[in-house]
């Protein structure tokens, strides 16, 4: 009789609108996946060897399968934003127990680790205080609002011109006769406490060797200010280029153009030796001057802001001018993530029909990369969604139609 096959109908257009209706209502969740509810016919079990004669006895709900397919990227500017472009799930930890999501609206919690709006921890490989990564293993990732130490001056790389026509100074050379050298420059340097020390460097012509060989040689001085002494020498050919260079004295370095510089600090640091490296450094007819001047070391610093990477790489910037990283974000991929348990509040667990969470990078094979300060979108079309929901509104007015003829019928038959 078709009392069976109208309500499975009805059963199964209730079950089609619920879906519907869910997919309408999270229409404005970051990261959700639409589902659509999937039917299979159902036939009696019967003796009947002949097929051609079976009635099917309605529909059932075979599964709800969620689609995956790609959100649209939302620029928010909110650093702890983070959308991922392609397929993958970020790692979260709900006290130890691991769950994933596409949500990824983060905060950071008191402790500086960064959470979702449930507390739960966002799961990634740590940074050391260098900034290198720990890819054995994800933890929940923590940014770390701890001042940057100070990094000690090692080098001053220093490309000048010296400019070929000066001629060698008649005086003999002092900080504070400017006619006893050819050119003077500085650069601030830093010592193991942050301190800041300013290198001087003076640059005296000793005029040509051997009419021979037109080599020019140069005398470099260095130092700090009232501590300033003879580093070294370094030597020009005829078409300028920097050809050798000794120390104090006169061994010839290790490194062509490179001297080493003594600075002790006023500010109780511990004494250093800098590496004055003048590699590139020319002697062309032209005004002496600098092309590049530049140092490796700096003061200490507090965080001022941070990013995300598409790779996931959270990078610190602080106000020193320094950045480093802090950590970096994982994605995790399944063979089939309509396998995964859908727990509600954007969270998934992993099942045996999922497979296990493949953990890498963003970027990686397979994996999907990250757009810092934006969101996924839901991927709910509303259009299709509202054009679904008057198809199952149908469906299920035809399901009663059934029923209400199979009445018609059976009343018939009462009245015979």
């Amino acid at each position: 009789m078709a009392y069976e096959q109208g309500l499975s109908g009805l059963a199964a257009a209730s079950n089609d609108l619920d879906v519907i209706g869910n997919n309408i209502s999270n229409a404005n969740t970051v990261g959700f996946k639409q589902s659509t509810a999937q039917f299979a016919d159902v036939y009696a079990n019967t003796l009947a060897t002949t097929v051609n004669t079976s009635i099917g006895i309605g529909t059932s709900l075979a599964s709800v399968a969620q689609n995956f397919s790609q959100g649209t990227i939302d620029t928010t500017g909110d650093a702890l934003d983070v959308a991922i472009n392609g397929s993958g799930f970020f790692q979260m930890s709900n006290n130890g127990t691991l769950t994933y999501s596409r949500d990824g609206e983060f905060q950071l919690n008191s402790d500086g680790y960064i959470v979702n709006s449930s507390g739960l921890d966002l799961m990634g490989y740590a940074a050391d205080a260098n900034g290198v990564v720990n890819t054995a293993e994800t933890v929940p990732l923590q940014v770390s609002t701890t001042n940057i130490a100070p990094l000690a001056t090692s080098n001053i790389t220093a490309q000048l011109n010296l400019d070929s026509e000066d001629t060698t100074p008649t005086d003999s050379f002092s900080t504070t006769d400017s006619s006893s050298y050819n050119y003077q420059t500085s650069i601030a340097t830093n010592d193991s406490l942050g301190g800041s020390n300013t290198v001087d460097m003076y640059f005296v012509n000793n005029g040509t060797g051997s009419s021979s060989s037109g080599d020019t040689t140069w005398t470099v001085y260095a130092g700090t200010s009232g501590d300033v002494s003879d580093v070294g020498t370094v030597t020009f050919d005829s078409s300028g280029n920097l050809v050798s260079s000794t120390d104090a004295d006169g061994n010839a370095s290790t490194t062509t153009g490179t001297l080493s510089v003594s600075v002790t600090p006023t500010d109780g640091a511990a004494a250093q030796t800098i590496n004055l490296n003048l590699a590139g450094t020319t002697q062309y007819g032209s005004a002496s001057g600098v092309n590049d001047l530049a140092q490796d070391g700096y003061a200490s610093g507090s965080l001022s802001s941070f990013s995300i990477g598409s790779d996931g790489t959270i990078s610190g910037t602080y106000s020193n001018g320094e950045t480093k990283t802090l950590g970096q974000v994982v994605l995790a991929n399944f063979n089939d993530p309509n396998g995964l348990e859908d727990l509600g509040g954007n969270q998934y667990a992993q099942t045996i029909a999922s497979g296990a969470a493949q953990i890498s990078a963003p970027g990686d094979t397979n994996h999907g990369t990250l757009t810092g300060g934006a969101v996924e979108d839901s991927n709910v079309d509303l259009t299709n969604q509202l054009v679904d929901l008057i198809t199952a509104q149908m469906d299920y007015q035809a399901n009663s139609q059934t029923i209400k003829t199979q009445q018609t019928v059976d009343q018939t038959l009462l009245q015979m």
